[in-house]
């Protein structure tokens, strides 16, 4: 085992960094969660959530966030193992692809349940 170098620590930070400057340059289903995500967060502050809708929030915003990541990373590895079409390929990027989905879905509806009792109190 190496010693632990704090330099190497931090060079793990700035490849994470990397990671999400690659996807929001070149994801485009990452740029439209993350400003989802944004649009959560400004009306969470106008309607001035509770802590506990926050963490709500914030888990609901990092879940899709995280598996879009994570499906970007399988596809790019799925293309970068089998390049040509492959059924089996294919099955594994919709698999990692229906995880996003369910994670947008999951965190829509945990937004709604949130935010919908703020809207409904400036429609009444």
């Amino acid at each position: 085992m190496k010693p632990f170098s704090l330099k190497e620590r931090l060079n793990g930070f700035w490849y994470a960094f990397k990671g999400i400057w690659l996807a929001l340059q070149a994801e485009h289903n990452f740029r439209i969660h993350l400003l989802a995500a944004l649009f959560a967060i400004v009306i969470g502050f106008y309607f001035n959530v509770s802590k506990q809708d926050w963490l709500w929030l914030t888990l609901a915003i990092a879940l899709v966030l995280i598996t879009e990541m994570i499906n970007t990373a399988i596809e790019q590895l799925v293309d970068l193992v089998e390049p040509n079409q492959n059924p089996l390929a294919g099955k594994i990027k919709d698999m990692a692809a229906a995880a996003v989905l369910i994670a947008a879905i999951t965190s829509a509806i945990i937004g709604t349940i949130i935010l919908w009792p703020y809207f409904c109190l400036i429609l009444i």
